[in-house]
């Protein structure tokens, strides 16, 4: 039956229309069950993607038109969820509350007795300004909880739309993930939430945490030639690489999941919980005293205790008429009465939830994205925020403005003086070792697009104005057999690449410039000649690291071996590993990322408020304090802390 409804995919039929051939829930069924050899039998991931029409190289097209026939053919990727309440449901919500309850019972006995002692005409007014109040908390409760349901739902959409890089008509683009279709080939990275189901199309050493699907704690291994199927929902914890979708939004296993959590927009703040508890204790109490003075008003009378404004007894047995006892019965009960709406605070925790929604409203002026309105109470309270430099801090505009060939500070205008070989080496490593890309620019204002990181984008930049690198010469003349992806405890990553024409090779480290140093025994001069690296030349390099860290660079080396014959056996395969001794150093850049206006104002704003502002950042030590003195958190004699002490 799965071949059958998948005969088609190899015709490739996909009219105006929509898409035929192609059984969407033989594709879903084909990612959920991890069946290898099926997809093996219908031609593998270029067979499944020749039947999507799209290409694993260049994607979809991504036109409108194309776009619209995909999702009516496989659905568009967003999940079902609950329809969001109406205004009705919380008015009704609000009338079930015990304290409401309580009250609107008072209310009409207060209208009754009052109308019963003092006729219509006067006897409604204590009644009926006790259900106007009622109503009054009720209708701004409601239309407070309706206006934070909604506001909540806006919230979420925003916090959901994940930014993804998708290729499309050959080119790396941003788009929501909303906008993924079957067909789009999507790119991963260390960090990244798989957001759909699909099949690796090629990648170097991927890892995925599926705990969130089977509950397994163990990372998967992803492979084209074992385990290409990517799951949604699972993230990406090693590695880097590019999937074809072919299945989204309620036709993933992660989207039946999604529709069926419900998301509770009502959740109480700590201070709206203990207000709360704080009414019921203080209604219950006022219960308990309206019961007490009702018992004792009602004995005091009936004992004939109580004395009219003449001194005579209220109460005289058999000569007291069945008007007078009555009416009397319904002051004493109404007093009671009025006890209890007197004690029952109930506007307490409606202004508590004002204040805070207001507060909410404020600081969303102020760009600050409020999911909750608990944290508008909790911060507060807030002594210490620890922050981010990338992108927090700092613009996260990367641009290289030194470079070091070796020891040797290399301007931008005598780039022409380095090696050819040199020169050839840099191209390799900068364009090889990169989950960047770059692109002819459409635009006609520029030459080249980039795509990747701010930081590869920056390098990538750098070596195609400053150094004449051609990206696609570089991947026509070199095969990638292995890459190790840069990640934030490596710091470094490494690929393993095969010239064509001469069939050497190479090993190319990048990573943190004080540790890539630290592996190299030598370095490249400006002649492209191979010189040894002793424990002299790697301190004055640590010096010139120091430096460049000390003017806020970010500093990023670069290393090369060529890998000799001895050792092309372990390595010409595609798992090898790339070999990190006895590796040449090529060079170091730095990379200049400016404050955002107005930090340092901020940071002082919120220590003269008695709030410690801590930096976190993986970069040099050095650079970190150069941008925290630069931001105004350190000050002098600062106390700067390392990752590698609290390690051990």
């Amino acid at each position: 039956m799965f071949e059958e409804n998948l005969h088609y995919l190899f015709m490739n039929k996909i009219t105006t229309g929509g898409v035929q051939g192609v059984d969407q829930s033989s594709l879903a069924k084909l990612v959920k069950d991890k069946n290898f050899d099926e997809l093996a039998n219908i031609g593998g991931v270029q067979g499944v993607a020749a039947s999507l029409k799209s290409d694993t190289t260049n994607g979809v097209s991504g036109d409108s038109e194309d776009v619209a026939r995909r999702h009516e053919a496989f659905g568009s990727n967003t999940y079902r969820k609950a329809p969001t309440k109406s205004f009705f449901v919380f008015v009704w919500e609000s009338f079930k509350d015990p304290t409401i309850i309580i009250l609107l019972l008072c209310a009409a006995l207060s209208l009754g007795f009052g109308i019963k002692e003092h006729g219509l005409k006067e006897g409604w007014y204590d009644g009926g300004s006790i259900y106007v109040a009622v109503f009054l908390v009720s209708a701004v409760s409601s239309i407070s909880n309706f206006r934070q349901n909604r506001q909540f739902d806006k919230l979420s959409k925003v916090s959901k739309n994940i930014p993804v890089e998708a290729v499309r008509k050959g080119r790396r683009q941003q788009i929501s993930i909303f906008e993924i279709v079957v067909g789009d080939v999507i790119c991963l990275k260390i960090g990244d939430q798989v957001p759909a189901d699909g099949i690796l199309v090629e990648g170097h050493s991927l890892q995925v945490d599926e705990s969130s699907m089977t509950g397994e704690s163990d990372h998967v291994e992803i492979n084209i030639s074992q385990n290409p199927f990517l799951i949604s929902g699972t993230k990406v914890v090693d590695g880097y690489g590019m999937m074809l979708v072919i299945s989204v939004g309620m036709n993933t296993t992660w989207g039946e999941m999604m529709s069926q959590i419900s998301s509770n927009s009502n959740e109480q703040t700590p201070l709206q919980e203990r207000l709360n508890k704080l009414t019921t204790s203080i209604g219950k109490v006022g219960l308990l005293v309206a019961f007490l003075v009702l018992v004792v008003l009602l004995v005091r009378y009936f004992t004939g205790t109580t004395k009219d404004e003449n001194g005579k007894k209220e109460f005289n047995g058999s000569k007291t008429s069945s008007d007078d006892v009555i009416n009397a019965v319904v002051g004493i009960v109404a007093a009671a009465v009025t006890i209890v709406v007197v004690a029952i605070p109930e506007g307490l925790p409606l202004a508590a939830t004002l204040t805070l929604a207001y507060s909410m409203k404020r600081m969303m002026a102020d760009q600050a994205m409020v999911m909750k309105l608990s944290a508008c109470e909790t911060m507060a309270s807030a002594t210490t925020i620890c922050t981010d430099k990338t992108g927090t801090l700092t613009l996260n505009k990367m641009t290289v403005t030194k470079f070091f060939l070796g020891k040797q500070h290399v301007k931008a205008e005598s780039h022409t003086t380095i090696s050819v070989k040199v020169l050839e080496l840099l191209h390799q490593g900068v364009g090889l070792n990169t989950t960047g890309s770059v692109f002819k620019s459409t635009d006609s204002c520029s030459s080249f697009e980039f795509s990747g990181s701010p930081t590869e984008k920056a390098i990538l930049l750098w070596a195609v104005t400053e150094l004449n690198m051609d990206m696609d010469q570089m991947k026509r003349n070199f095969n990638i057999l292995h890459m190790e992806a840069f990640n934030s405890e490596k710091k470094e990553s490494g690929v393993l690449i095969k010239n064509i024409t001469d069939g050497t090779i190479h090993a190319h480290w990048k990573g943190a410039a004080e540790m890539i140093s630290r592996m190299c025994s030598h370095y490249y001069d400006l002649e492209g000649n191979v010189k040894p690296l002793d424990q002299s030349d790697k301190e004055e390099c640590d010096r010139i690291i120091e430096g460049m860290a000390a003017s806020s660079l970010r500093c990023i080396a670069f290393a090369h071996k060529q890998v000799i014959k001895a050792e092309q056996e372990d390595h010409e395969h595609i798992h090898g590993n790339v070999p990190d001794n006895s590796i040449i150093l090529l060079g170091i850049v730095g990379l200049k990322d400016p404050c955002r206006p107005g930090v340092k104002k901020a940071v002082e704003a919120c220590q003269n408020a008695g709030v410690n502002i801590k930096m976190i950042t993986g970069d040099n030590v050095f650079t970190a304090k150069a941008i925290a003195t630069e931001c105004g958190i350190l000050h002098p004699n600062p106390e700067v802390d390392e990752g590698a002490g609290h390690r051990r």
